[in-house]
This record gives structure tokens, sequence and C-alpha cells, in this order.
């Protein structure tokens, strides 16, 4: 090994550290300091919430347990006797939840999330698991935008105008009104090649 190389990474590596050693530090003091997290980093998976009714947003139409690649959503909402679904009951169980985001991407309806919040690390595995109380409690102040209401405006935008009332067409004329009557069983006049109107023959013996 050569020598003068260690000695030359060493004299590299204080530089380094030496350009550090008047600054602010960089760290923060956890627990007593907390990071604030970007709007979009992917924490732990809650329930929207709809902001004037307080009620969820979730309409039981099992697309994100569908769209899940590790199984971590359970939904229970039977049918009624109208064949529509009501939620019953909404599990989310974190220890299989790979943050993935494909749940959200799944919703129509802005119902779920994955919020900022990490701070849910627990000794039991039991812990990990969150039916839909406990989603929806946590997800209560979580900000979110609402596109249902920005689909029901593109979708009043998009939809046509009442036709205004057609104004009324001039009646066409009746074909058969300059035709001649004719009776049954009769085949209507024709003037010969010889025979000349009686407007000419006045004409010729003036």
């Amino acid at each position: 090994m050569n020598p003068l190389k260690g000695i030359r990474e060493l004299v590299r590596g204080l530089q380094i550290t030496s350009k550090h050693l008047c600054r602010h530090a960089i760290t923060i003091q956890y627990p007593e300091e907390r990071w604030t997290m970007p709007e979009r980093s992917r924490g732990i998976v809650v329930l929207l919430s709809d902001k004037e009714t307080g009620e969820l947003n979730c309409t039981a139409c099992m697309l994100c347990e569908k769209a899940c690649p590790t199984a971590a959503i359970r939904i229970d909402a039977p049918r009624d006797e109208k064949k529509r679904r009501h939620l019953k009951q909404f599990i989310v169980n974190h220890g299989l939840c790979c943050f993935c985001d494909l749940c959200k991407e799944a919703c129509n309806f802005s119902a779920i999330k994955l919020a900022t919040k990490y701070e849910f690390s627990s000794e039991s595995k039991e812990d990990l698991v969150w039916d839909i109380k406990k989603l929806q409690e946590v997800g209560r102040d979580v900000p979110y935008i609402d596109t249902r209401k920005k689909k029901k405006e593109a979708a009043k935008a998009a939809s046509p105008k009442p036709e205004k009332a057609k104004q009324e067409m001039p009646s066409k004329p009746d074909k058969n009104e300059d035709k001649p009557d004719v009776t049954e069983g009769q085949t209507p006049s024709v003037p010969s090649e010889n025979e000349k109107p009686p407007s000419d023959e006045k004409e010729g013996q003036s």
C-alpha cells in the first residue's frame, strides 16, 4: 500500500470536514424536533372524511382492495335489497402494506390517502392492524384536495345545453293543388299537336 496515497486521501477528507465546521448543524434532535414531511411523501394509510359533513368519502367500490398488491386492505361492505353496498368495516394492515400508493391512485372519490405521518412503530403486530374507526380518526386532520367536486363541475360543463324551441317552418305547398281534378275512371285530357289554344285563334282572326 502506498503511504503517500493514504495521506492524500486523509487530507482530502479533512478538507471536507473543515468546510462544515463553521456552518449550522443540519441534523434534527429527534424527538424534541420533528421534520415536516413533504406533501407527496408516503406514510401511513388513512381514510378521508367530508370536510362539511364529517362522514367518510368511501363508497365501498372495492377498487383499492383490488389494486393492493400485498392484500393489506380488507373491506366488508354487504349489499342491501337494492344491491347497493354499505361500508361496514375497513381494515388496513400496515405490517403488510408496501406504501406503493396504488390504493390512492385507484380511488375515484378522494376516500383514501397515504398521509405524511410516520410515527406508528410498535412492538406488536396487532397494533399495526387499523380498523375503520382508527383510520378515520387519524385521517380527520389530513389535508387533501377533493376531486369529487371538480368531476361534478366538469360533468356539468360537458353536459349538452337544452335545445331551444324549434322555429316553425313554413308549410310546403301541396303539389296536388295545381293539378286538375280527375274523377275516378277518367283520364286527363291532353291537347293534341294540331289543336291550338283558343287564345292563338283569336289573334289570327284579328
